[in-house]
């Protein structure tokens, strides 16, 4: 049975109840939610089978996730690359970049000239949080996600679709389906339209917020911080 989904205001008011009477920081949760990224491609990538990751970053929370990830992709072997064209001020992101750059982790301009050296993608753009037009310099970028033949792992949501309806009508991510999903909490509605392996991450939920959320949580075995869940 596939697990309860969790909508766009559901999943906002879930994050902030976390950092109010779950006590947990946005710097904590975004270590989780990177961490589990992380295993994640572990799984579907061992450093053995092509340990070149290249990872689109987007300017708000789901791009911090991506930015963790590439921290523990590094320390697990791999060599991560990170498009990260808009950087916001915010010290937290500062603070993960600072950390990619002591690693000596290549941040990379051309995300296109990119896709020639790489074995997977990560793409933490946009998460569950998106709405609206795709705007510069994301649309060309959402547009090689959808037909490149490297495979890519998206965090939380495809960019570009609806948490609650899937992918756009019209636009760059119309043809947009990647390979992988890794749903960081719970799974979104969205998963209706998802056609890939399917990952749920973030294990921190307390029974009483998944009763209160009417989340299930899902049988994580041993250290691991996600698991493979049918999309449907």
């Amino acid at each position: 049975m596939a697990l309860r989904t969790l909508g766009a205001k559901a999943a906002a008011a879930l994050d902030q109840e976390l950092m109010s009477s779950g006590a947990f920081s946005l710097d904590q949760l975004m270590e989780l939610a990177g961490l589990s990224v992380s295993q994640a491609l572990f799984k579907l990538q061992p450093p053995s089978r092509g340990n070149r990751i290249l990872i689109a970053v987007g300017p708000g929370n789901n791009g911090g996730d991506g930015l963790v990830a590439a921290r523990h992709l590094w320390h697990y072997g791999y060599k991560p690359t990170v498009y990260y064209p808009k950087r916001p001020k915010n010290e937290l992101y500062q603070r993960l970049t600072t950390q990619l750059q002591d690693l000596n982790v290549p941040f990379t301009s051309d995300f296109h000239s990119s896709l020639s050296q790489t074995d997977y993608i990560i793409d933490s753009i946009f998460g569950f949080s998106f709405s609206g037009e795709v705007r510069e310099p994301f649309p060309s970028v959402i547009s090689a996600l959808a037909t490149t033949k490297i495979p890519v792992l998206a965090v939380d949501a495809p960019s570009s679709w609806n948490i609650e309806t899937g992918p756009p009508d019209q636009g760059p991510g119309k043809e947009y389906n990647p390979d992988a999903l890794i749903s960081l909490t719970a799974p979104k509605p969205l998963v209706k339209w998802f056609e890939g392996k399917h990952f749920v991450g973030g294990r921190f939920l307390t029974k009483d917020m998944a009763e209160k959320y009417q989340l299930d949580v899902p049988p994580y075995e041993g250290i691991d911080q996600v698991v493979e869940v049918p999309v449907r």
